[in-house]
């Protein structure tokens, strides 16, 4: 590659997908047609029931596997800096990182609460052809089969289910199975954003400072130019104001704290013991 890739990390429903689509609005960067390739990710790893990978999983096989994916994505876009957003990511830092050992990391954290009320939305929502065909298109061939089944049975899931919520959505992380079964999906979508936040944070700890950036979501909505603008120094780059401000023009604040409204107080009780203290070590702290 001509330059080494750069990763958004952050839970599902943390501004990711914003904070990449803004970023590839500048000159030079560019992201697949589609919202996430957790698909070439797992391509080597499909039967593993979490997206917790280390650097074991990552064989010669597969770390030339997704190689040649980015090579060949970067040939056909002609990208100068090929940007990539998959929330799953968030559990495979080590392994990612013995593929990409020079990368960039984009570490972006949002309010807990919003980003469960959001969470909860998604399991629920109702089929979007569009998006999943977006997808599909970056599935590798000799893993259709395997994907075809998995999403059939998560739809049916979806039919018989009490909360009429998917069998799974978002990152898998360790234990999720049996969260779903003893907890409400509420508390669910609380543990999964807990569990991405803390497992890369730490993760992100151990690679070269010079290599990531924290951030969180809200202060980069309520001021995107100022934290744009930092983004763009730590990726060594330096665009002008104006090149900036057409970058952020969609960047907007009315997400904060819509979980006030989406939220009744008996579930903002029963995740305050999950997402609070997550808030309070890592979210503060940025």
């Amino acid at each position: 590659m001509k330059n080494n890739p750069i990763f958004i990390i952050g839970a599902g429903r943390s501004g990711t997908n914003l904070l990449r689509d803004t970023i590839c609005r500048l000159d030079g960067f560019k992201t697949w047609p589609c919202d996430e390739i957790n698909y070439i990710w797992r391509h080597g790893n499909i039967t593993k029931t979490t997206d917790r990978f280390t650097s074991e999983d990552a064989s010669p096989k597969v770390k030339q596997f997704i190689k040649n994916e980015f090579d060949k994505f970067e040939r056909k876009s002609n990208a100068k800096f090929v940007v990539e957003k998959t929330c799953a990511n968030s559990l495979k830092i080590p392994f990612i990182n013995s593929i990409f050992p020079e990368a960039k990391y984009l570490f972006i954290v949002r309010n807990g609460f919003d980003v469960a009320s959001s969470a909860k939305q998604r399991w629920t929502a109702p089929l979007e052809i569009k998006y999943i065909l977006q997808k599909a298109k970056f599935v590798p061939i000799l893993d259709i089969p395997y994907y075809a089944l998995r999403y059939f049975m998560n739809r049916i899931k979806k039919l018989f289910s009490s909360e009429k919520r998917l069998a799974f959505w978002g990152p898998l992380y360790p234990g999720m199975e049996q969260d779903l079964k003893e907890d409400s999906l509420i508390e669910v979508c609380a543990k999964q954003w807990k569990e991405c936040v803390e497992i890369a944070h730490d993760d992100l700890l151990e690679i070269d400072p010079d290599q990531v950036y924290f951030m969180t979501y809200e202060n980069f909505v309520n001021e995107p130019h100022i934290e744009l603008k930092k983004v763009v120094a730590f990726l060594g780059l330096n665009f002008t104001d104006e090149e900036l401000n057409k970058a952020i023009g969609k960047v907007l604040t009315r997400s904060i704290g819509k979980y006030k409204k989406n939220l009744t107080d008996k579930e903002i009780s029963n995740v305050n013991p999950i997402i609070l203290p997550v808030m309070d070590s890592i979210y503060n702290k940025i």
